[in-house]
């Protein structure tokens, strides 16, 4: 059985940010099913912060990838954002995660031939959520939150990988997303360019966004307010990290 923080099981749906209720992901290959997760039950709050944390093969990037709608459960239901996504249809899906779900990748995928600043107003160009008029200026004043501003009309291959995840980060608050997710963020970073984006992304809450981080580095995990722990498709710990960095919800991105 998994080890709980005393959360009550009376969170209601219409209060919880994400709810799972026997989800469960199954994959065929020749060697047969293999079961990335098997019957998970949790439930997020809003603004709460949360790393995802196990194995490799454990299940945390395919719970990650179901809960913003990027996948699908076998079985089980699913509501993230308010929405019951096992119930939508894939053009329905689709459109909830551009309205609702930010994503920043470990490989950054920001589009090569643009600038930093034209990669965000892309972004909103294709959901629409953003009146056009208004996008250049928010590119910018996002880009200035995360702290690379002065980067806007440079390409991708001209900045490190620490400012390409900044602008990644960015970019997925552009369409004012409820949710932002990210896996593996720092995969590629060395270890101080790493700690400043766990920051900006933890920070994130304060904004009033829910967060959900996929890692596996035990050091980074103090940047949230919970970690969630799996082996075998199946959450065994959900607990709060031991060293918990005091304050940073209510502090702005400054790193």
């Amino acid at each position: 059985m998994p080890k709980h923080i005393n959360r009550s099981s009376s969170l209601r749906a219409e209060s919880a940010a994400i709810r799972l209720r026997g989800v469960s992901r199954s994959f065929s290959s020749p060697a047969g099913v293999f079961h990335a997760l098997a019957d998970v039950d949790v439930e997020i709050a809003p603004r709460e912060v949360v790393a995802i944390a196990g194995p490799s093969g454990s299940g945390k990037s395919t719970l990650l990838h179901v809960i913003a709608g990027i996948d699908r459960p076998s079985s089980g239901q699913l509501w993230t954002a308010g929405q019951a996504l096992h119930a939508l249809n894939e053009d329905a899906l689709t459109a909830f995660r551009g309205r609702h779900v930010g994503i920043v990748f470990q490989f950054f995928q920001l589009l090569p031939t643009l600038t930093a600043l034209e990669n965000l107003v892309v972004a909103m160009d294709f959901v629409e959520v953003i009146p056009a008029r208004q996008r250049r200026a928010r590119a910018l004043e996002l880009l200035e939150r995360v702290g690379v501003r002065d980067q806007a009309n440079k390409l991708p291959t001209a900045l490190s990988g620490g400012q390409q995840q900044r602008v990644a980060i960015a970019r997925a608050l552009a369409n004012d997303p409820a949710l932002v997710v990210a896996d593996e963020p720092t995969g590629n970073l060395d270890s101080r360019s790493a700690g400043q984006i766990m920051t900006l992304l933890a920070d994130l809450g304060s904004l009033g966004k829910t967060v959900l981080v996929v890692t596996h580095a035990l050091e980074l995990q103090r940047h949230f307010q919970r970690v969630l722990e799996l082996a075998d498709g199946r959450i065994v710990t959900d607990r709060v990290p031991p060293f918990t960095l005091g304050g940073r919800r209510d502090e702005p991105c400054t790193a």
